[in-house]
């Protein structure tokens, strides 16, 4: 068995590969080649860390076989300066069935959470789109100014976060790192005036984003609030936008911000939800006007981090690095 350190992921799936990898388990997910419940979450009540369970099989020629992830969202660890997702990534041998690499999970989630909004927002917004707002300055902040700089031409990008050190300290890392300049912004409003690219980054229960802040034709990646009870977008925004999932069973079992406008009234519960992997095979057809809002409500697919996890593996034994662990009887 393969073990395989954060770094050791990062090389092994470039942000190029990353999003052809999600974009084809899209594809696949939304033409019936994924078993994959939806997951199983639990809290022990003494704190605010959940512990997810995601396992799945994604059928396929490559990338494809059975695996899961396991993850512990641990919100405290954002004052340690550490990942608040951490896991892991296991995926299985398609023939024998013993464990192929046991992978760093939050490197996983953080390339191919990434990589599905660049998916969707090549899928989505409108072909000029390039003024970028960014609500939060974690590790998916990071990533998703690295995706979403490979596939579109950035023209600006403004930031607002809660912690203005963390703000500056994204800052600098993205002139330095990324060679693009950020602009830091005091109000949530205020990174999102005009833009035409969206990106939500935040664990939150109270909105942050308002339908009144959003620009027509703009489209928003929504990928911070990932179980229900969190919402970045309250409401309003929500029923402004034509909605669009990763999974329609997902959203509708684990998002309150698709719930929460039904409830209030805003939208019908009938709502269509489609699916990015259903634009991308054209049974949908996706953005239908330039004034359109759209809103690609990101929740995580166990069959990103499997797929990802073959690919890894694939690339590591390639590229000769991880660390072999003898795992059998």
């Amino acid at each position: 068995m393969l073990l395989l350190n954060g770094d050791q992921v990062r090389e092994a799936l470039p942000v190029a590969e990353a999003h052809r990898v999600v974009a084809e388990v899209m594809r696949r997910y939304s033409a019936g080649d994924v078993v994959q419940p939806v997951r199983t979450v639990l809290g022990s009540g003494l704190d605010a860390s959940l512990f997810a369970a995601m396992p799945c099989h994604v059928a396929g020629e490559s990338d494809a076989g059975y695996g899961m992830k396991a993850v512990l969202h641990a919100p405290g660890n954002s004052a340690r300066g550490l990942p608040t997702h951490v896991g892991m990534v296991v995926v299985f041998d398609p023939e024998t069935a013993q464990p192929l690499a046991l992978i760093n999970g939050a490197a996983v989630t953080a390339l191919r959470t990434a990589a599905a909004s660049a998916v969707a927002t090549e899928a989505l917004a409108a072909p000029d789109a390039g003024d970028l707002a960014l609500i939060g300055a974690g590790t998916q902040a990071r990533s998703h100014l690295l995706a979403l700089r490979d596939i579109r031409p950035l023209r600006r990008v403004r930031l607002w976060n809660r912690g203005h050190a963390r703000a500056e300290e994204f800052v600098a890392w993205a002139r330095a790192e990324a060679d693009v300049g950020v602009e830091l912004t005091s109000t949530p409003a205020d990174a999102l005036r005009g833009a035409d690219l969206v990106c939500t980054t935040v664990d939150t229960a109270e909105p942050v984003v308002r339908a009144a802040d959003l620009a027509d034709g703009v489209h928003v990646n929504a990928v911070g609030s990932s179980v229900p009870g969190k919402r970045e977008l309250d409401s309003g925004a929500v029923a402004s936008c034509s909605v669009f999932v990763d999974s329609r069973e997902g959203a509708l079992r684990e998002s309150s911000e698709i719930a929460a406008p039904v409830e209030e009234g805003l939208v019908p519960a009938d709502r269509p939800l489609p699916e990015i992997g259903e634009v991308l095979l054209g049974k949908h057809p996706g953005r239908t006007s330039p004034a359109e809002r759209t809103l690609y409500k990101s929740l995580g697919m166990a069959a990103q981090d499997v797929a990802s996890g073959f690919a890894v593996v694939r690339a590591a034994r390639r590229l000769g690095i991880g660390t072999e662990a003898d795992f059998t009887c």
